[in-house]
């Protein structure tokens, strides 16, 4: 149900039995759903990767490396859910950062980052192959992840979807990443997908650049339809 309200101009998650959310078309209102749990040995894989870096955080770093994070995470704003910028903690940002770059194989990354900005990302494109199962990926190779080893451009990829959907939430997996290089890797990048795929489905795709020292892009988001 979508409705004006009097009362929030802005909502997001669950209150009772009602989930608040908004699209382009306002804000909405949907009876609320427990998600199921399937436990697959992707998600379980993540789920181990998490609890190793919490650990890590507490019984690795130093007490001189965890107020570095602190220090990175009250410089660095992220946007929430509805487009206001918040704080994230110096564990949230050191188990985000590294959980990704080990999703794809990439070195941990104990020191926090003394830059205090996100990394660039230029926008990606990509294309999907039915005949190969292959996504044809496009990027800018002067972006900086891409002219540095431990950098890389990480794709994650949907199940394949009717060609009609146009909004996807997740879930994602990750398929083989871009490393950078002394010398820049040449585009586009010929990336297996996780899914087979058949002409006319549509693929979603989340793409985020890594820096060497540990520092994330924004997430962008674009789909593509299989050929």
């Amino acid at each position: 149900m979508k409705y004006k309200s009097l009362v929030y101009a802005q909502a997001s998650g669950s209150v009772g039995g009602l989930t608040y959310s908004h699209n382009k078309g306002g804000l909405y209102t949907r009876a609320r759903t427990i998600p199921v749990n399937p436990g697959s040995a992707f998600q379980t894989a993540v789920r181990n990767l998490m609890n190793t870096q919490v650990n890590r955080w507490s019984n690795v770093l130093t007490a001189a490396e965890r107020a570095a994070w602190d220090v990175f995470a009250a410089n660095v704003p992220v946007l929430d859910a509805l487009g206001d910028a918040i704080f994230l903690s110096g564990i949230n940002w050191f188990v985000k950062n590294n959980v990704l770059r080990r999703q794809s194989g990439l070195g941990q990354v104990d020191a926090a980052p003394t830059i205090f900005t996100l990394a660039d990302l230029t926008a990606p494109s990509f294309t999907v192959s039915a005949t190969t199962d292959l996504a044809a990926v496009t990027f800018d190779n002067t972006d900086d992840w891409a002219a540095e080893v431990g950098g890389a451009l990480i794709p994650f990829f949907s199940r394949p979807q009717s060609a009609g959907i146009n909004f996807f939430k997740g879930p994602y997996r990750v398929a083989p990443e871009v490393q950078g290089a002394a010398s820049p890797p040449s585009s586009p990048a010929s990336i297996a997908l996780p899914f087979p795929v058949a002409a006319g489905n549509r693929v979603f795709a989340r793409f985020v650049a890594v820096r060497a020292d540990g520092r994330p892009s924004p997430t962008m988001r674009l789909s593509a339809i299989a050929v």
